[in-house]
């Protein structure tokens, strides 16, 4: 018997003003994951990957369509109610890591889960944890401008991680990395997933990834063209 989804988004779609009329970048669409499935939603650029992404993570207002995210219709939230959702329930994984200049990597993770009510000492102790977990352990105190791209890109998911989030959301998660550092970072994504029941929706170009992935969703001129078919993953 499957579970209720954690995510179930219905009819969503996005559309943009241009000077020759409207510009379609996602048309009506379904999208759900359960608890405890890592979906990778691949297709070329351009083929409203992002677009999607961020409409069921609650980032951008779709122009139609509902969006149930663990019981509740994020769609008809106010903003502070949103955003509150967001931080306690959901992590992020950004293509462009979005660090803060000014702190160190361990800050980078420990300011989130302080803004989640956090103690320091906790705080502190489940950033080092969770650095230590993406190999970086040993960089601990160095900020951005002292990290390679790869380990910037750590950084961040050592950040979605330590929130110990039931959804994680994730733009191109090993596009920075090299072939192990991107497999370690797809295991512990798979490994999220498996052992912690967290739902993994994944954005990416990257065909190393498929092979981790419950679900392989396909998307092709802002449609999607395979819902893709549960699968035995990967298991080590």
């Amino acid at each position: 018997m499957r579970n209720e989804p954690l995510l179930n988004a219905r009819g969503v779609g996005k559309s943009y003003a241009t000077g020759g009329g409207r510009v379609v970048a996602l048309p009506p669409t379904d999208f759900a994951v359960e608890r405890g499935e890592f979906v990778m939603v691949s297709g070329p650029s351009g083929s409203g990957k992002s677009t999607l992404l961020a409409i069921i993570s609650g980032l951008l207002t779709p122009d139609a369509g509902q969006i149930e995210v663990l019981g509740r219709d994020i769609t008809a939230m106010g903003k502070a109610e949103a955003d509150a959702l967001r931080l306690e329930s959901f992590g992020f994984i950004f293509q462009g890591f979005h660090l803060l200049p000014a702190l160190t990597a361990m800050e980078q993770v420990s300011i989130v889960l302080r803004r989640q009510g956090l103690k320091s000492r906790l705080a502190d102790t489940r950033s080092a944890l969770a650095l230590e977990a993406v190999g970086l352990g040993h960089r601990l105190k160095n900020r951005p401008d002292s990290l390679s791209g790869g380990e910037r890109q750590r950084v961040a998911i050592a950040r979605a991680l330590a929130k110990r989030p039931q959804l994680i959301f994730a733009d191109e998660p090993t596009s920075a990395l090299d072939s192990t550092n991107g497999r370690q970072v797809a295991e512990m994504l798979r490994a999220t997933a498996l052992e912690d029941g967290v739902g993994v929706i994944c954005v990416s170009h990257d065909p190393r990834l498929e092979v981790y992935a419950d679900r392989v969703v396909r998307m092709e001129d802002g449609r999607i063209t395979d819902p893709g078919v549960r699968k035995e993953a990967y298991s080590g």
